[in-house]
């Protein structure tokens, strides 16, 4: 079964601007014959290159609402971070528009979010993970470590994201309340990003995924709005402080109780924190939360509000929401081994240049050659992000030189100097006047 990615590109739309490539941070993008193209096996579904791509031509690919109609029972698993994209609305009243839209039951992942917080604490308190501890909670970072920092694998926590949690949660509740079976009950997360969905189809840690589909939050949205004005407002969020805290920046980290905790927005940040530990310059840290999105979940492609207006309601929120430490759940409802990864993370070998160590040698020899040929300049105009990935691209074979404007442009020049030359030597045959 091949790799599943929710960034698409649309190549009628692109018109090989070389945005995305710059800001792509597993340098996933080339630029080929004037049009984008996405290296699948290097894309973590950050959605970087959604956000900057000026003509629209990378997208989400989300699942069709169409895909309800399939099952009988229909749960809705809502991101925390779709509280922040209203103004004017209660959570109940957000929760309650989404079962007039036509889920049977609606199943907080924030409340799982809780649930994750506490184990989390547990095998903390444990002491036997290797620190730092990395959270596996964005799907778009634990891509980042496998592809970019396969040497920090171990330190990833190995626990389901709140997500996945929800979804056990939400079946083995629902085929205890409606006596169906499994197959029958369908579970639908409202995604604030590409990288959950991606997540949704290929799962990290475990087989399987409970989710049955994927929703953009921005398809959801404007049904919310148009329910919500004649909605009857029931009491169905169970949620705290500590699990909608969890769709801004530090909402993981402040659910650990760990003092010696940093959080970070943004992937290129998150890549910077994660070169500090790999070269072991923050052995001393107990938990690092990385979160691909600026801002968090909150600011994810596929939310509607600006990450900053929802983050700050989200806070609001939060306020009056209670402040317990430890969730209300039945522990015989679920326990540390059901949410345990059952899969071990194994690391990517896309950067590898080759199987062959020897062979991987020489190319490495070939590439820093040819990286001393090139200006240095990582302009991008080459279709590569930088110098050394065009001077990588030519040792494989996929460019030439004379894809850098520069050498190019030497080589015309060049060649135009030897014309002139050429061009004032006449045989003499032709020559005129000479005897």
């Amino acid at each position: 079964m091949s790799y599943f990615h929710s960034v698409t590109l649309d190549k009628d739309r692109c018109r090989g601007c070389t945005n995305c490539i710059k800001r792509c941070p597993t340098e996933a993008i080339r630029v080929r014959d004037g049009k984008a193209r996405i290296i699948n096996e290097r894309c973590i579904d950050c959605g970087e290159c959604i956000r900057v791509c000026p003509y629209h031509a990378k997208l989400a690919v989300t699942d069709s609402l169409d895909m309800m109609k399939n099952f009988k029972y229909k749960i809705a698993l809502p991101a925390p971070s779709l509280y922040g994209q209203f103004r004017d609305l209660t959570i109940n009243q957000i929760l309650s528009a989404l079962l007039d839209i036509g889920f049977d039951e609606v199943f907080e992942v924030a409340y799982a979010a809780e649930i994750v917080s506490k184990f989390t604490r547990e095998a903390l308190a444990k002491g036997n993970l290797k620190k730092p501890v990395i959270s596996s909670a964005c799907p778009a970072v634990v891509r980042l470590v496998q592809i970019k920092f396969p040497s920090l694998i171990d330190n990833l926590l190995d626990i389901c994201s709140p997500m996945d949690t929800a979804a056990i949660l939400a079946k083995k509740e629902a085929i205890k309340k409606t006596g169906l079976n499994e197959e029958e009950i369908g579970v639908f997360f409202i995604s604030p990003c590409a990288a959950k969905v991606t997540s949704g189809k290929n799962p990290i840690g475990i087989e399987k995924s409970k989710i049955d589909g994927v929703f953009s939050m921005k398809e959801i949205y404007g049904l919310i709005i148009e329910k919500a004005k004649t909605t009857v407002v029931r009491d169905l969020s169970k949620a705290s402080m500590i699990g909608v805290g969890w769709a801004n920046s530090g909402g993981e980290a402040f659910g650990t109780f760990t003092e010696n905790s940093i959080y970070v927005d943004g992937i290129h940040n998150v890549v910077d924190i994660l070169e500090e530990i790999e070269l072991g310059k923050l052995n001393d840290l107990d938990f690092f939360e990385g979160l691909a999105c600026i801002g968090g979940c909150i600011g994810g492609p596929l939310t509607v509000e600006n990450n900053f207006v929802a983050k700050n309601r989200i806070r609001k929120l939060t306020e009056k929401l209670p402040k317990r430490e430890e969730p209300m759940f039945d522990e015989k409802d679920i326990d540390f081994e059901e949410v345990k990864w059952k899969k071990k993370i194994e690391k990517s070998e896309v950067m590898k240049l080759d199987k062959d160590i020897s062979k991987a040698l020489e190319m490495m020899k070939q590439i820093d050659t040819q990286y001393k040929a090139l200006p240095g300049l990582d302009c991008g105009s080459c279709g590569s992000p930088t110098c050394r990935a065009l001077a990588e691209d030519i040792v494989k074979g996929y460019a030439t030189e004379y894809d850098c404007i520069f050498i190019l442009k030497d080589k015309i020049k060049n060649l135009s100097q030897e014309l002139n030359e050429l061009a004032g030597k006449i045989p003499p045959v032709l020559s005129e006047g000479k005897e």
